[in-house]
């Protein structure tokens, strides 16, 4: 009795809350990159693109998701609501109405405090306290969000590639870098949630000339990217022109350039949601679309078309036909974006990419939609790769096209999802899979994929081990258990196998990986977790110097454990205490390495002050150590260490009004191992590498 007294008085109270604040939003609360990345990324690797993740995420974060329109599809793009999260704020909405404030979230059963802080930013009620009654360009001329970034970035030693150039055994000089050490990135961007969103953005990476060349398409920077998105033109969803990703199914087609796949949130993680067309503002140059892109709604479809016009750097080759005519070739598409070098520059824009495709979907109810996607590409030259053993059944040609089929099925608390594609080659790729709450105190996921090694997608990236959705099978199961507010475990297997030749790995071959993190909690103020993974594949053994045992593969089995203590002293000052370690087993060898970090955090009114120390210790590459880093706005930082030696950075941030806003960051590795660091031009004669960065963010109307 006295508990259902205390539910009613709670709902009173509430309702009473959101009468008084009917409509509105509470301030946006700001999104905190660092606990983001450390919840996704956890399984941290160098064949990830990090920025471009986070990039991403951010386009998210910044049209947030309209809670009183979402269905289950959308509201599952945030990747922190499990199933039985979501049929619980649907079912809510559908008894109770719109949400009259996002306070009421604390109304909705399955909930919990923790959780309507971690979603908060993700959230809004739509813009019902927002006028159009004024012209777009009045609009953008007048909206707060809008801001102006300017970033500098040096690597404080010289390297080999900033030195005087010397002569060959020919007597021809070596090349050198065009340009100076100075890393420069400008960004400008004003845009309103689901409005409209405007952004230029410039780079120019350390070695490149800051110089106007039309010639070499250089124009001051090397790097310039634009959009203009608009959304909601009557039925016209968004239409964007200039740079933007497209993501669609479970990616086999579109798949925006990122996927999360696997890591700590073993269980939301692994399906992907269909946001459509999102504005390209990352530095990347390459694996976006350069053109329009528009979606037009009208009741339950939903159609999307697609143009580009994309410029991509390569090198090229001469070929002769049967009749002995000679003509150029692309022997490799380069995805670096560097341009330091008179060989780099030659790369810079030397071919044409044209695509068109669309993607059409239809909406049966709110748990029930299929939809279809289809991308035609064609380059100004053929791509012919030079061939090697395991690349035999890559795309090869001028033009590629790939279609495919997908559906996403929300039914009691299971999530249901699939798609299945076909490209040019004929090769197929399928990925099918669920997420389920078994309970309120159990998710469960599972992934089952198959990719030929003839499929064929550019712009596809779907769930798989590889860095492309291409020569995999596999099955992955994921599991969450959290008995109590304080403890959780999250943990995953995955097996897959290879059915052709990889890189590094001459034969057919198979792996699995796992992954275990019990976590507890005991206080708001204290986090900490213990983690381990193990993971095996096969690798090439060196080459005997028989011809007949050229090839052989040996498996090499990779294992990670941390330790890691999060204490919030007060409301200051914050503290990070962790242990890292690894083994490597290969060809009857045992490797080790280790890393211990320390981080502080000290927070006044207008600045913060963040600082590390750590040691690290391995005994060869392969047990390198990845550790996420704070940096300045916007800027991303998981570097592998390997060697032995120490890493310390300083991170400032100063607040001088609510316009303007300084970052300045010193970070140095030294080594105890060795007097040279790294090869070729990006040779330094020290034990020891800095690096300072320095960015200014101006607000421009607050």
């Amino acid at each position: 009795m006295e508990l259902r007294r205390l539910h009613i008085v709670s709902s009173i109270f509430i309702f009473l809350l959101a009468y008084h604040i009917y409509a509105q939003n509470p301030p946006q609360v700001p999104i905190d990159t660092e606990k983001l990345v450390e919840r996704l990324f956890p399984v941290q690797e160098e064949d990830l693109d990090y920025a471009s993740i986070y990039e991403v995420l951010f386009q998210l974060y910044s049209n947030p998701i309209n809670i009183n329109l979402a269905d289950s599809e959308i509201l599952q793009a945030s990747y922190l609501l499990t199933p039985t999260q979501i049929n619980s704020i649907i079912s809510y909405r559908d008894q109770n109405g719109p949400f009259l404030s996002l306070y009421e979230l604390q109304a909705v059963p399955e909930l919990s405090p923790e959780m309507i802080l971690q979603i908060l930013p993700f959230l809004t009620l739509g813009n019902n306290d927002y006028t159009y009654s004024k012209g777009l360009i009045k609009r953008i001329l007048n909206e707060e969000q809008g801001y102006l970034l300017f970033r500098h970035r040096r690597i404080l030693e010289t390297r080999k590639g900033y030195t005087p150039a010397d002569s060959s055994s020919s007597g021809i000089p070596n090349a050198r870098y065009l340009g100076g050490p100075n890393d420069l990135y400008l960004r400008f961007r004003i845009q309103h949630a689901r409005d409209f969103s405007l952004g230029i953005t410039l780079d120019k990476d350390a070695g490149e000339q800051f110089t106007w060349d039309p010639k070499s398409k250089r124009y001051g920077f090397n790097f310039f990217s634009f959009h203009l998105t608009k959304y909601q033109i009557k039925n016209w969803k968004v239409i964007s022109i200039g740079d933007y990703q497209v993501q669609f199914g479970q990616g086999l087609v579109f798949g925006a350039g990122y996927s999360l796949g696997k890591g700590a949130e073993t269980v939301p993680t692994v399906r992907k949601s269909s946001v459509g067309i999102l504005p390209y503002t990352a530095a990347m140059e390459f694996g976006f679309f350069r053109g329009i892109g528009a979606t037009y709604q009208s009741g339950k479809w939903q159609s999307t078309i697609i143009t580009s016009f994309a410029p991509r750097d390569g090198r090229s080759s001469l070929e002769r036909d049967s009749l002995e005519n000679v003509f150029e070739t692309i022997s490799s598409l380069s995805q670096s974006g560097l341009h330091r070098t008179p060989s780099e520059l030659s790369t810079k824009a030397k071919f044409r990419e044209f695509s068109i495709g669309g993607n059409t979907q239809y909406s049966f109810s709110k748990r029930l939609s299929f939809g279809g996607n289809f991308l035609s590409t064609r380059f100004n030259q053929p791509w012919i790769k030079t061939p090697t053993v395991y690349n035999q059944f890559d795309f090869s040609g001028q033009s590629n096209w790939v279609g495919s089929l997908y559906f996403n099925y929300n039914w009691k608390n299971f999530f249901i999802f699939g798609e299945s594609g076909i490209s040019k080659s004929q090769g197929k790729g399928s990925v099918l899979g669920f997420i389920t709450s078994l309970s309120k105190e159990i998710n469960l996921s599972m992934v089952w994929r198959n990719y030929e090694r003839d499929f064929h997608s550019l712009y596809g990236n779907s769930f798989s081990e590889g860095t492309r959705s291409i020569n995999e099978r596999g099955v992955y199961i994921g599991f969450e258990y959290q008995p109590t507010r304080q403890w959780k475990i999250n943990a995953y297997y995955d097996f897959f196998r290879f059915p052709w030749l990889r890189y590094r790995v001459y034969s057919p071959s198979s792996g699995y990986e796992w992954l275990a993190r019990i976590s507890y909690s005991p206080t708001k103020s204290l986090q900490t977790f213990i983690q381990f993974r193990t993971e095996q594949k096969e690798r090439n053994l060196s080459d005997s110097g028989e011809p007949s045992l050229t090839y052989l593969v040996s498996p090499i089995k990779k294992s990670n454990g941390m330790l890691s203590l999060e204490y919030q002293l007060s409301k200051q000052i914050f503290l990070r205490s962790r242990i890292l370690g690894s083994k490597v087993e290969f060809n009857s060898e045992v490797s080790h390495g280790f890393m211990i970090l320390q981080d502080l955090q000290y927070a006044r009114e207008k600045w913060k002050l963040t600082t590390r120390i750590a040691l690290f210790d391995t005994d060869n590459y392969d047990n390198r150590q990845y550790a996420f880093e704070n940096n300045v706005l916007w800027a991303f930082s998981v570097p592998a260490f390997s060697g032995k030696g120490m890493r310390y950075y300083f991170l400032g941030q100063y607040k001088f009004n609510s316009q303007l806003t300084a970052y300045f960051r010193f970070a140095r590795t030294s080594y105890t191992d060795r007097d040279q660091i790294g090869t070729g031009l990006q040779t330094i004669n020290s034990s020891h590498i800095s690096e300072s960065t320095f960015l200014l963010r101006y607000m421009l109307h607050q």
